[in-house]
């Protein structure tokens, strides 16, 4: 840091398991993705190209291969794979992840209907070859997934070899762990957390005051997802206490 500061929260370091950020990269350019590195790469832990956008992005291997470079790991969204599933290309798509020399993938269902089984047995042959994070909610905001399911499928998917669990909230933070108004669902999440260890959840949380809800429930060193590229250094802050909404929670724990 650029200079000293008493009584500030503990940060994990890199490679972490907790504290782990997660960055949305919605088709930024070569020249942004340099611009994303120089500026907040020490707070990127893994890069997701959101959805299937990878599929029309130009210079895709030289963007991987930049992040890559900067020791920061990259995977395709949920949703493509989701998109080789449909169209039963579940080869396709393992080889595509050798094509790119991609060592993470996600296995989701947020926009099919798949049997949980064949999920998890996907997630078990996927984690034969990469590091597997699975996401679980709909990313329909009409179809309320009850808690207990969140939890036994967590439970499952964890057991098939995801490394992480991801609870779904889309880009825009609207649905499964948030009402369409981007409040949190408290009860869901902290029913969840009862039963599944918070270092193996990573919660997709875009918007500002979801980031400041998880940080004041589980600590500066909560998983967190689907962040905006400009949004990693004001989250960083927060989770220092180093802007308004967390500036005082902290130091009010120190006193305790």
């Amino acid at each position: 840091m650029n200079y000293i500061l008493k009584s500030i929260p503990y940060r994990t370091e890199k490679p972490r398991q907790a504290g782990f950020t997660m960055a949305m990269d919605r088709g930024l350019s070569l020249r942004e993705v340099e611009d994303f590195i120089s500026m907040s790469g020490d707070f990127v832990d893994i890069v997701k190209l959101g959805w299937a956008t990878s599929y029309v992005t130009k210079n895709l291997k030289t963007k991987i291969e930049t992040y890559r470079s900067a020791g920061i790991p990259v995977y395709f969204g949920g949703t493509l794979f989701e998109a080789f599933i449909i169209r039963d290309q579940f080869d396709d798509y393992r080889k595509l992840l050798d094509t790119y020399e991609l060592t993470f993938a996600e296995v989701s269902d947020g926009s099919i209907v798949l049997d949980h089984n064949k999920k998890c047995e996907y997630i078990r042959t996927l984690s034969e070859q990469v590091t597997v994070l699975s996401e679980v909610g709909s990313k329909d905001a009409a179809k309320i997934i009850p808690p207990y399911k969140w939890i036994e499928q967590m439970q499952k998917e964890l057991e098939a070899g995801a490394w992480k669990v991801i609870g779904e909230a889309r880009e825009g933070g609207t649905v499964g762990l948030f009402r369409d108004s981007g409040e949190v669902r408290q009860g869901l999440v902290e029913e969840i957390l009862t039963k599944i260890p918070e270092e193996k959840i990573i919660w997709e949380a875009p918007q500002k005051e979801q980031q400041v809800w998880f940080i004041k429930l589980i600590g500066a060193n909560v998983n967190l997802g689907n962040i905006a590229p400009n949004e990693f250094i004001p989250l960083e802050t927060l989770r220092l206490g180093l802007r308004g909404d967390t500036f005082d929670h902290f130091l009010e724990l120190e006193k305790k």
